[in-house]
């Protein structure tokens, strides 16, 4: 199983990226998706998860701002990022989850630079 995020990049406050996260070796239908971030000297926090049947859950911070989706049949993951604050400056990285707990798999992470 492989995750290959990209889409990071360096933009001004305000402006919009939308990240993208390709898998490869497995399926997405029986498993959550979801993209952390890790901004310099912090942990790595929860941003935003997917899965079939459930609603898609942000962190507060993201609310309003963030949309996370998917396409199983790509099996691509994307993360649209409006609005972004240099608070939002990160490396993102994205996350499967198998519902069955046969595997938990991360991407190798693609940065994201908010200039003010």
């Amino acid at each position: 199983v492989q995750l290959q995020a990209s889409g990071g990049g360096l933009v001004q406050a305000g402006e919009s990226l939308r990240l993208s996260c390709a898998v490869s070796g497995t399926t997405l239908s029986m498993a959550t998706m979801s993209w952390y971030s890790q901004a310099p000297g912090k942990e790595r926090e929860l941003v935003a998860t997917i899965a079939n049947g459930r609603n898609p859950n942000y962190a507060d911070f993201v609310q309003g701002r963030f949309a996370i989706s998917k396409d199983n049949a790509k099996k691509m993951v994307y993360l649209q990022m409006n609005n972004l604050k240099s608070d939002d400056t990160a490396v993102y990285y994205c996350r499967h989850r198998a519902w069955s707990g046969a595997g938990d798999y991360w991407g190798q992470g693609t940065e994201v630079t908010v200039s003010s």
